[in-house]
């Protein structure tokens, strides 16, 4: 399992990802109610890293730690 960093930024105009150092900043439509943003995140990035993808940790914050199952 490939694991990333990230920090997440709700309410954004459109989902995009960006790569900065050592981690990715991602926007998401989405709000940080009742896990809707956790959700999208997960979606978004299996996606776009065409992997499953998790949270590890970081369930409730901005900066969470992401494993790539890599297929």
């Amino acid at each position: 399992m490939e694991k990333i960093k990230v920090v997440v930024k709700t309410n954004s105009k459109e989902n995009k990802i960006e790569r900065i150092d050592d981690y990715y900043k991602v926007s998401l439509k989405a709000r940080s109610v009742e896990e809707e943003a956790n959700l999208e995140l997960v979606k978004f990035l299996s996606r776009y890293f065409k992997n499953r993808a998790r949270i590890i940790s970081g369930l409730r914050s901005k900066e969470k730690l992401i494993g790539l199952i890599v297929k």
